[in-house]
């Protein structure tokens, strides 16, 4: 929260009063909102001097680094110099810790307004990193042998942004960060196999602080030349109202059909969550606007929060946008963005399919009753899609992702003009690019925190001694390995964000399975997918917090629900790494495949997760029996998860068994034609979830 008294990280809902008049209390969206801080951080609120100088900080951000995207690039802007890497990540770090120092208090006694020590320790971290800059290449080439100023200069910086990252996101990284400084230094003293030759404090700060394999290298380059930008892209959406119209794009089509209100909270999820990345955000945003409707429907408080906060966590694996950890992954496996894009692609569909699924057994159970319709709804003002095909459509002819979302940005804000109401005049505009540079903070000092910790393990190798202990464990097992890292990502998901987890995982858990054969694209997809649990996980399930604080029930009960939501959708990650076609998800073809086994392995996953919501919902035509809801688990898992049953019953007898699928679809198919033979029970509705 910046300037007004508004969060600026992400979208906020816009029908708040329709919601209130609907029966959504003000403490409920406010209490809300408090979780999105919880995620985001509890920002000052600012007015006067102190409001316009942070927003002239954060537009004067915004501004660099839409110039930086645009910089040299033919023919229009040939003649304007480039900004290097190094200066790049430098100044990105600058503003990030600036805006962090002033919107973050150091406790919440001294909230709203800036202190001279937050002024202090903002500046002493510009005028460290101008000291970087100045540096040139006599300082970079000093990387294995800093001088004093050079050391204690590096030491002073890390222990800022530490409490940079503290304020913003609370201590969990910081202390991890710690840690892994700690086992670089103390690498001799360390049982075996974590016993290194170990490294000093001069050592550190010239691998940490001096070269780009530390703070300043691949999270903070990712966030500074894309993850800004489309964070600038996502705010000038928003403030062009598109937000608003995707929700209402949604009732519209869905208002006045059967099973109204599940149907529009996963759709609008979807609609939402890609231009917004964030879960709890759109979760919020929605379940303004569609509580009250899934309440008239007969949804009860828990089971419609788990709906909602599924749903928002859509939106860090939908693209165009996905989440930032999406970024990285570009990054690590130095593939290009719309490559990513295309991986996603299929995952989400069936991410979303599984909840259409629920949401349709929903109705066969409750009824589920029309809902509401929007008024005065403009279909003109689907212009608001242009601008999301215009990232795709100028990825296809071979620009940038940066500089796609450069002109996806100026497209958005020239169709804001079509109508008066969503026209960015000069206020909704500053407000937009302000929104844009704090939109990141959140994601970008997680960034170069991490980088502390990739810049331990590239140093110390400890990737590598990771994985041989994970695989020596699983006993050279491909199914143990993927369990264990799926438990590892998600015990690091509890603690950390979705981004931090992911590039944690990603350079000490996915060698082990990239070791034993999976390829490394279905690697970091499955810890990509975990990573996002750590939403709808305790003790951080802020989605599933959040939506309860909207629909007023209990917030332990709906991340239950939450869990049933997206459970059958998790094991898709499974697939990527077990099924010899599962990589075809991806959009890649198997070995020796070809566009058929995308298609068989697609289908097969989605009749797959389709038996298994009924089996979590205990409803395919009818209500089902215990055995029936057996079945369908059985069905389900053979079709999605074959790797596991192959394993079992080669323990149990001894050899292979192939066509685990077909078994599948035949007991799934089964377990239909039988309920849909027997003749109807006189009262099919239940009448309590």
């Amino acid at each position: 929260m910046t300037t007004d008294g508004k969060a600026p990280q992400q979208p906020r809902p816009q029908s708040e009063a329709a919601a209130i008049d609907a029966g959504l209390a003000g403490a409920a969206l406010r209490k809300a909102e408090a979780y999105i801080e919880e995620e985001e951080g509890a920002a000052n609120r600012f007015i006067g001097f102190a409001a316009a100088f942070v927003t002239a900080i954060a537009v004067g951000m915004s501004l660099f680094h839409l110039y930086t995207a645009i910089a040299g690039v033919p023919p229009l802007f040939t003649d304007f110099p480039i900004v290097s890497t190094q200066p790049l990540r430098y100044t990105h770090v600058a503003f990030v810790m600036v805006l962090c120092f002033l919107l973050f208090p150091l406790s919440k006694r001294f909230r709203n307004r800036i202190q001279w020590f937050d002024v202090v320790m903002a500046a002493v971290a510009v005028g460290i990193l101008v000291y970087a800059i100045e540096g040139g290449e006599d300082f970079t080439d000093r990387a294995t042998v800093p001088n004093q100023t050079d050391v204690i200069l590096g030491t002073i910086f890390i222990v800022l942004l530490l409490e940079a990252t503290r304020r913003t996101i609370g201590w969990i990284v910081p202390a991890v960060s710690l840690a892994f400084i700690a086992y670089a230094m103390a690498g001799p003293y360390l049982p075996p196999p974590w016993t290194h030759r170990g490294f000093g404090i001069d050592q550190l700060v010239g691998h940490l602080f001096i070269t780009l394999e530390g703070i300043f290298g691949i999270p903070v380059d990712v966030s500074s030349s894309l993850i800004i930008l489309f964070t600038i892209y996502g705010a000038f959406l928003q403030h062009s109202g598109a937000g608003k119209f995707f929700i209402d794009f949604s009732l519209k089509l869905m208002g006045n059909k059967p099973n109204a209100a599940g149907r529009t909270v996963v759709l609008s999820s979807f609609l939402l969550g890609g231009p917004s990345g964030s879960g709890v955000a759109t979760t919020v945003t929605v379940g303004a606007v569609a509580w009250p409707m899934m309440h008239k429907a007969g949804f009860e408080r828990n089971a419609a929060g788990g709906l909602l906060a599924a749903g928002g966590l859509g939106a860090i694996i939908s693209p165009p946008v996905l989440g930032a950890a999406a970024f990285l992954i570009a990054e690590f496996l130095k593939i290009s963005y719309l490559d990513v894009i295309w991986m996603a692609l299929i995952p989400t569909c069936l991410y979303y399919l599984a909840l259409l699924f629920m949401v349709e057994l929903d109705g066969r159970r409750f009824g589920g009753g029309a809902g509401a319709t929007v008024e005065n709804f403009s279909w003109w003002q689907s212009f608001h899609f242009i601008s999301l095909i215009a990232i795709i459509f100028f990825m296809l002819i071979g620009r940038s992702p940066a500089l796609s979302v450069f002109y996806a940005t100026v497209l958005a804000y020239l169709l804001s003009f079509l109508t008066r109401e969503t026209a960015l005049k000069p206020r909704r505009l500053v407000r937009a690019l302000a929104d844009g540079s704090t939109s990141v903070l959140t994601a970008a000092i997680t960034c170069a925190t991490a980088g502390i910790i990739v810049g331990v393990v590239t140093l110390t190798g400890l990737g590598q001694k990771f994985a041989d202990i994970v695989i020596s464990y699983a006993g050279g097992s491909l199914l143990l390995t993927a369990v264990y890292t799926a438990l590892v990502v998600w015990i690091i998901g509890l603690a950390v964000p979705v981004t931090a987890s992911y590039i944690i995982c990603a350079v000490i858990a996915a060698p082990a399975m990239i070791k034993l054969g999976v390829p490394a694209v279905a690697a970091h997809m499955f810890i990509f997918y975990y990573s996002v649990l750590s939403e709808v996980s305790p003790p951080t399930a802020l989605s599933p917090f959040a939506a309860a604080a909207v629909t007023g029930g209990d917030p332990y009960k709906t991340t239950l629900q939450a869990w049933k939501y997206t459970l059958p959708a998790f094991i898709v990650p499974f697939v990527f790494v077990l099924d010899p076609q599962g990589i075809g998800l991806l959009l890649e073809l198997p070995n020796n495949g070809s566009w058929v086994d995308i298609v068989q392995i697609t289908v097969k996953t989605g009749l797959g997760l389709a038996a298994l919501a009924s089996a979590a919902q205990g409803w395919a035509l009818r209500k089902t029996t215990r055995a029936e809801r057996l079945l369908l688990l059985l069905a389900g898992l053979l079709m999605t998860f074959p790797g596991l049953l192959e394993a079992l019953m080669e323990a149990i007898i001894g050899r292979d068994i192939d066509y685990t699928a077909t078994f599948g679809i035949l007991i799934g198919a089964a377990v239909v034609i039988k309920q849909w033979m027997l003749p109807a029970p006189p009262e099919m509705k239940a009448t309590s979830r």
